[in-house]
């Protein structure tokens, strides 16, 4: 039987999207059948079959962002403070980036995702003065790394 050969070429087309493709087979003693076949690509390339329902709402999702009010204490000259805002879908190795409402200049923000679902953002007085600043609104992104 000339179709159940793994000498015998075999074409499968895949979209443009399309990374890479996995075939499984099995019966290498008898009649082959396909037994898995797995594309590989980005997620935001994925059908919206796939992509994107209410089932899976952030499949494909590359972007993540939260808004909270941060009361900063009065900060001396270097000193620093802390807080963690809750961003879902947001995961370790994520790019993490934030800004505060405020009219000074001298507050230098480092965001980071700490865990799971969480970023961590230090505020530091990089300037000579103390600051107190009122409340104001911390705005945080998080973008999803693309895998190489």
């Amino acid at each position: 039987m000339a179709e159940a050969s793994l000498i015998d070429r075999q074409t499968i087309r895949v979209g443009a999207s399309v990374s890479y493709a996995q075939v499984g087979v099995i019966g290498f003693d008898g009649p082959i059948d396909l037994q898995s076949l797995r594309l590989y690509g980005l997620p935001e390339a994925a059908p919206a079959v796939l992509n994107g329902t209410p089932l899976l709402p952030q499949s494909g999702q590359r972007e993540f962002a939260a808004e909270v009010s941060w009361d900063l204490p009065s900060l001396a000259p270097g000193a620093t403070s802390l807080i963690d805002v809750t961003v879902t879908g947001a995961r370790a190795g994520d790019l993490a980036q934030a800004s505060l409402v405020s009219s000074t200049r001298f507050i230098e923000l480092d965001a980071v995702v700490w865990s799971n679902n969480t970023m961590r953002v230090m505020a530091r007085n990089i300037s000579a003065a103390t600051f107190d600043l009122a409340a104001a609104t911390l705005s945080v992104g998080v973008v999803k790394r693309r895998a190489p």
